[in-house]
Parts: structure tokens; C-alpha cells; sequence
């Protein structure tokens, strides 16, 4: 049987380009209702040019003010798009107004639609920019808030103050994520000290087995490790419940799956992306399945990640549905190392 010791959702947020507003607040619904559920936090994407949240810190300070108790993360927000000091500002802000439960997950890599942006995104010609870890380093240099000089200086405000990073949001940087699929990624997070998302995606080196190469993700990050406090691994699955679901529901959800079947067979592209089957059934099926997972079996976090583009209503009927089987989750005892 499997045991999690942390279980959370991941939503992508959704709206009607019309009507953005009534999507992003039947999100944070969700959220709060997620709270009220038993989960332990909750997670949005931050997705660029879609109809869908493209600033994670700004939507979940608006979630600080609405939960009280439930984590809240970001998975991940592509710091192709930041300025790390900046970001840095924001993500502090949005940890205080939630009294330290802010969880900031990150990648990085080239902004996808950097070439469609082009001077709304770049400031000097991209090949001089750096879109690799070391993006990811300044971010957490900057939520380390160290003075940047020995000197007070004037600033806006009365009187002369110790520049540094403001505020000040303590434990924020144990409590960093990094989102990789290859081997050098997770050896940098664990070297870093950032703790490790993985989900439904990873990179095919030397195996076409989907859960071979996540071990080894997971055993290249364990053996790096350097971080102040322990490892942390959180896991994510695609993952569907049919017991609350009405027949239309059901038929959709039976749908989307056959048709995201064939990715899972082979490697994919010329990177050799590898993808693991989503998960659907009754919630015992479900149970069944985590607990014959060997990749679930050596994590004690866990993500249920929600399908981009499903109506609010499916939504909500699969976070109710996977909070049933929350306590059954977190039975026993757990069995992670590094955890």
C-alpha cells in the first residue's frame, strides 16, 4: 500500500477569453474548497499567452486571502519569462500574506514563445541572455534577502535603510522547487538544495521505460543532495475518478485518455520525451494502481494533477472524488528515505 505523508492538486486554472474573471475565481474556489477537503496544498501553472494564469505569484496572492491552513505552489513558473529580482520580490510577498506557505517551483529553459514577443520580452539580443540553472540560482540569492550593502542609502522612504530584498520572507528558500526531466537537472536541484517535482513527463536517456528513467531521476537527485534541510520528492499523476462522475463525465474521461494513449508507448521526438499513462477507474481501482506504482512507492508527497481545458464542473467532481480516499492515503506509516 502506498502512504503519503503530503497530498495536494494541481490546477491549471482555466477561463473563457471572454470572461477571464469567472475562471480564475471558480479557481480559487476550488482552492478553498481544497482546504476544506483535507488537502494538504494546492498548485496552478503559470502558462504564457493561453487562456490560462500567467501570473502565478499575483493569482495566488489573492488564494493567501481566501485559505487559511492549505499549502500553496506554483508548477511550475518558466523563469524564461522573469527577472529573477523581481520574481524574488513578488514570491516573498505572496510567502508573508500567506504566513509561510508559499511552495515556488520553477524550469528553466529558453522562453517558448520568445521569438513571438521579442522586444516585449528581451531587453538585449537572447543569445547573451541566460535561460539555463544559473536563472534559477539568482532567484534564490535573491530570496536570501542579504544585505547587498554595508551601507544604508536613501531611498523613497524617510530615512536611510539597509538595501536588501523586502520583504523578508523567512524558510522561504527551503521550500524551493525544481521541475526537470533529465538526469542533469535533477543532479543540479539536488546539489542545489532545490527539492524535486516530478510528474508525467521525463527524458528518455538510455532506457524507453517511463518508470526506469524516473527512478533514475530520483536516485541522480538523492545521491546529490546538499541542501540545508532534507530531500523532498513530490510526485504527480494524471489521475481520473469515475465513482462521482456522471455518464457524460465518464465518456469524456474515457475519451481523453484513449487519445493521449499513444504518447505512452515509446519515446517521443528527438529529445526522447517518455509519458506515463494517465490514471482512470473507480477510486479502489485507483488505490490499486498507486500502490503496484513502484515510482509512488519511495515518495511521500504526492500531486493529483487536473487535465488542461476540462470544464470547471469536471474539476471539481475529481478534487471531491480523490479527497475520499485522502485518510486511506495516508494510512501508515511512512516508508520514504530522504523525505
Amino acid at each position: 500500500m502506498t502512504h503519503f505523508s503530503h497530498i495536494g492538486f494541481l490546477i491549471p486554472g482555466n477561463f473563457a477569453e471572454e470572461d477571464p474573471l469567472t475562471g480564475l475565481e471558480q479557481t480559487l474556489d476550488l482552492i478553498a474548497e481544497g482546504e476544506v477537503l483535507g488537502y494538504d496544498s494546492a498548485w496552478v501553472r503559470q502558462r504564457h499567452l493561453e487562456r490560462g494564469i500567467s501570473s502565478a505569484a499575483t493569482f495566488l496572492a489573492a488564494a493567501t486571502q481566501r485559505t487559511k491552513t492549505i499549502g500553496l505552489g506554483t508548477a511550475v513558473i518558466p523563469l524564461g519569462y522573469e527577472n529573477p529580482f523581481r520574481l524574488a520580490e513578488d514570491l516573498a510577498t505572496v510567502d508573508v500574506l500567506s504566513k509561510g506557505r508559499l511552495n515556488v517551483g520553477v524550469s528553466a529553459n529558453p522562453p517558448q514563445f520568445g521569438d513571438l514577443l521579442g522586444d516585449l520580452l528581451y531587453d538585449g539580443h537572447p543569445s547573451l541572455i541566460d535561460f539555463g540553472h544559473g536563472r534559477a540560482e539568482r532567484l534564490a540569492r535573491a530570496l536570501r534577502s542579504e544585505p547587498m550593502s554595508d551601507q544604508a542609502v536613501a531611498g523613497n522612504a524617510a530615512g536611510a535603510q539597509v538595501p536588501r530584498l523586502q520583504p523578508v520572507a523567512k524558510g522561504l528558500t527551503n521550500r524551493l522547487w525544481y521541475g526537470g526531466g533529465s538526469l542533469k537537472s535533477a543532479e543540479w536541484a539536488g546539489r542545489n538544495g532545490w527539492h524535486m517535482l516530478t510528474g508525467n513527463i521525463v527524458t528518455g536517456e538510455a532506457t524507453d521505460d517511463f518508470r526506469a528513467a524516473q527512478g533514475g531521476l530520483i536516485d541522480r537527485f538523492l545521491a546529490s543532495w546538499q541542501g540545508a534541510v532534507g530531500p523532498r520528492i513530490a510526485l504527480g499523476r494524471v489521475i481520473l475518478p469515475l465513482d462521482g462522475a456522471s455518464p457524460a463525465q465518464r465518456r469524456r474521461y474515457r475519451d481523453y485518455v484513449a487519445s493521449r494513449h499513444a504518447r505512452t508507448l515509446g519515446p517521443q521526438g528527438p529529445k526522447r520525451t517518455l509519458f506515463a499513462p494517465d490514471i482512470i477507474g473507480t477510486l479502489d481501482e485507483i488505490l490499486d494502481h498507486l500502490s503496484h506504482d513502484p515510482i509512488a512507492q519511495r515518495v511521500s508527497e504526492f500531486r493529483l494533477e487536473l487535465p488542461y481545458e476540462f470544464p470547471h464542473d469536471d474539476y471539481a467532481q475529481i478534487v471531491r472524488d480523490f479527497a475520499r480516499i485522502l485518510p486511506r492515503l495516508r494510512a501508515a506509516p511512512l516508508r520514504q528515505t530522504g523525505s
